[in-house]
């Protein structure tokens, strides 16, 4: 079912978080998405085996929201559709995002925000 599991950090200053993650702990930039000014608004940063994505997101950076773990697999609608029918309570329906993924949104048994998404194919 889950192929794989990260967290994305929220920030009020990208270029700040990639001074830490990129240029103190030695990460690699493995993806970049700009937002619509051709800034970047979110990175994927390998650090050795892991993984982690930084999302410019000043609003959940203050809100103490600033960490959510993402899920991906194969068929994002059918593991919803197992979480739901399992008595999972599901935050938002599946949906195509603009930089290709399908993603949804559920509540982990201590209401923790988990996205479920599948990438392009």
């Amino acid at each position: 079912m889950a192929a794989e599991l990260f967290p994305i950090i929220a920030t009020s200053d990208l270029e700040r978080s990639l001074g830490f993650y990129r240029d103190l702990l030695g990460g690699t930039v493995a993806y970049e998405f700009a937002g619509p000014d051709g800034s970047a608004v979110y990175v994927g940063v390998d650090l050795g085996r892991s993984h982690v994505g930084i999302g410019h997101d000043p609003a959940a950076a203050r809100a103490g929201t600033a960490v959510s773990l993402w899920i991906y697999t194969d068929d994002c609608d059918a593991l919803i559709e197992r979480l739901r029918a399992a008595g999972t309570t599901v935050l938002e329906e599946p949906v195509d995002q603009p930089w290709g993924e399908r993603v949804a949104r559920v509540e982990d048994p201590d209401g923790i925000p988990v996205h479920v998404a599948t990438r392009p194919r």
